[in-house]
Formats: structure tokens, sequence, C-alpha cells
């Protein structure tokens, strides 16, 4: 630690507390989160915190737009390493599953949907697009790998992308209510792959 740059310590120390802010999220969704839960969480003081961010949601945003790109930089290196269209798909409609059957326990999907119905500002609602943007962009990342190797054709594949984006989303409301099973699941992702203009 000693030997590291003023710029490097500033930056471990900015991820531990988003790392700990995440499961304190994880664990309490957004809403009833407090700065005092975080400074606990991470163990770093309360002026050692504002050093950082200024509020609860400037470090949800934060610990969200980190997850978002992280997803798309896994999706990403998966298509450097070109594996078939078919296998990358169901394992992307596969973490979704686990995501949503499973989202009581290590999901962010509950804040997310806390900060969306509780935040209302032109800049919400940025931040808000920015994340269903995301998620459309791995989809069509993974949707023009499909492309590039014959097995889909280059049909209205930023609209297939879009549609599957919703359909997510939509699942994702249905899970928080504890309103769909993995059979529910199964059926949509199944439906989703018909959708695709197969070669």
């Amino acid at each position: 630690m000693k030997n590291l740059s003023n710029a490097e310590r500033k930056r471990q120390k900015r991820e531990a507390i988003l790392t700990s802010a995440r499961q304190v999220f994880r664990q309490k969704g957004l809403i009833d989160v407090t700065m005092k839960d975080i400074i606990e969480a991470t163990g770093i003081s309360r002026g050692g915190i504002y050093l950082y961010f200024d509020s609860v949601d400037q470090i949800f945003m934060e610990v969200i737009k980190q997850r978002s790109n992280r997803k798309f930089d896994d999706i990403r290196q998966a298509i450097t390493k070109n594996p078939p269209f078919e296998e990358l798909l169901n394992d992307y409609f596969t973490s979704h599953e686990d995501r949503l059957l499973n989202q009581m326990d290590n999901s962010l999907l509950r804040s997310m949907y806390e900060y969306y119905f509780t935040h209302k500002t032109t800049a919400d609602h940025k931040f808000q697009q920015e994340q269903l943007a995301s998620t459309k962009k791995t989809i069509l990342a993974i949707l023009e790998l499909g492309v590039t190797q014959g097995v889909l054709k280059d049909e209205k594949i930023a609209e297939i992308a879009e549609n599957f984006m919703f359909m997510i989303e939509g699942m994702s409301v249905m899970a928080l209510t504890g309103g769909i099973t993995q059979q529910q699941l199964d059926e949509q992702f199944d439906l989703m792959k018909k959708m695709l203009p197969k070669v």
C-alpha cells in the first residue's frame, strides 16, 4: 500500500466504497439505505466517504453504471473468443433466468425499480434510458455475432434487440412481485429465440 501512487490509493478506496455499497443495496434495496449504512459497511469515516460521493443516490448510480459496463465488457470479451452464437445467447438467457429467480438474494433489481419509481427528474429519466440502452447494446452485440457467423440474417436485428430488452424488463417486473416461474421464463426465452431471423 505504501508504494501505491496517490491516484491508485484513491481509486482503490473508491472501489471499496462501491463494492460495500453494492452489498448494502442488494440486501436493503435503495429507499431504506442511509449514508450511515454505507459508512458502517465500508468501515470508512463519514468524511472519507464524502470525499468521493455526495449522497446515497450518487453512490447507487455509480454502482449501477459499473454493473452495466461490466456486463457489456464481459459479453464483448466473450465475443472476441468467437463462441458459437447459440451457446452465447443461451448463456445470456440463463444468467437472466438465474438473476430473476433468485433476485431477492443477490440482485440489485429491487433497488433499480425503487429508484425508477421514486426519482422523476430529467437526469433520473436520462439515467434510466442509459441503463435500457446498455441492455439493448449487450443484446445487439450477441445478435451481431450470430450475423457474423452466418447463423442469423442481418434483418432488423436492432429492432429485435430492443424488443428483447423490453421483454426482459417486463419479466424483471414480474419477478419482483413473485409473479413469474421458471417454466414461464423458459417459455418466454424460447419465444424470443423463435423471433430471430435464422438463415
